[in-house]
């Protein structure tokens, strides 16, 4: 059975988006929404795997790198003053400037950044792209190897080539086994069945790597690097001081590691919707007792967002309302979410 979350407007049911949801444990699935196979575009939810190459590579350390930098190559960030500071900073050491970004140019994704540039009469440059943080770690990668980088985003790239590398190795797939489209910003963006996605992230945050140790840390440092103000990104790890790490992707989906369960979590929400998949992901970190009532409490404008009007009217609400039961109860991570701690 499928997750649901609904949108209501007074005592309307307006509309209902289906969820597919996998946790997945040491053991393998340990909760299942819907089909654990579902084909997933992981977009920006890669950008962990992406940025890890830096730390491995020996980029970080070389520059160096600073936690909030290292987060920022990790965001999909709102374009306030401190991502794009930091973008140019990373550029800046590097010999670069915006110039050398690929990814184009678009409006902030924060409103009030937005009203910004456009009362200083500036237009939307690539530096302004949510995703310049990441360029300007791919552009970093590719200085520290000697590699062209001219071109970096394409896919026969070595840089590019190495986050394919990566997004394999966690997922336990073989490269040329991932299909790989074009994401928004001009690189190669991969294909999986969810539960591998959920498989990546808790491989991810087990300790197998010291530099996805480093990053996930790094996150939880500055967290508001790796979204910004009044994003679920940075809310979670700053809420949870680091024990909950997610990643965003375009087209409903949300990846995540509850580092003191030891497990990931994969959310897809069939239909793309952006307003569902922050109610869905909520909806499964309760389920897993993953979140204290305080925690649930201060996370609650992401765990059922206000629909309003034009008039700034509360008129409805968006929700979590239902999915099928927790695969293998008898872990202590079904156990907790049969006991009903933290429950929806």
């Amino acid at each position: 059975m499928t997750g649901r979350i609904r949108v209501t407007r007074g005592e309307i049911v307006e509309s209902e988006h289906r969820v597919h949801a996998v946790v997945h444990g040491s053991d393998g699935p340990e909760l299942v929404w819907g089909d654990a196979a579902f084909p997933t575009t992981l977009r920006s939810a890669a950008k962990l795997f992406q940025a890890l190459p830096l730390v491995e590579d020996g980029v970080a350390d070389a520059l160096p790198l600073s936690d909030s930098e290292l987060a920022l190559c990790c965001a999909s960030h709102n374009t306030e003053t401190a991502h794009v500071e930091g973008a140019r900073a990373i550029l800046a050491r590097v010999g670069l400037d915006e110039r050398a970004l690929a990814c184009g140019p678009h409006r902030p994704l924060h409103p009030e950044a937005a009203r910004r540039l456009d009362a200083d009469g500036i237009s939307p440059s690539p530096i302004h792209n949510n995703c310049s943080g990441k360029h300007a770690g791919m552009l970093a990668l590719a200085t520290h190897h000697g590699w062209e980088t001219a071109g970096y985003h394409r896919p026969d790239h070595p840089v590019q080539r190495r986050m394919r590398t990566e997004v394999a190795r966690w997922s336990g797939l073989e490269p040329n086994d991932i299909p790989v489209g074009i994401d928004g910003c001009g690189i190669p963006c991969y294909g999986l069945p969810l539960d591998r996605v959920a498989r990546a992230f808790r491989r991810f945050g087990a300790g197998e790597s010291e530099g996805a140790t480093r990053l996930l840390d790094a996150i939880g440092r500055a967290p508001f690097m790796i979204g910004g103000t009044d994003r679920l990104c940075s809310w979670l790890p700053e809420v949870t001081n680091g024990r909950i790490v997610a990643k965003v992707g375009a087209e409903g989906v949300y990846g995540a590691v509850v580092r003191d369960l030891g497990v990931g979590v994969a959310v897809k929400v069939e239909d793309g919707s952006r307003r569902a998949v922050e109610p869905a992901l909520m909806a499964v970190l309760e389920s897993l007792g993953a979140l204290a009532p305080a925690e649930i409490s201060e996370l609650e404008p992401h765990r059922s967002p206000r629909v309003t009007n034009t008039r700034d009217e509360v008129v409805g609400e968006i929700r979590f309302v239902g999915a099928g039961d927790p695969v293998g109860a008898g872990h202590p991570v079904g156990a907790a979410a049969a006991s009903g701690r933290g429950g929806p």
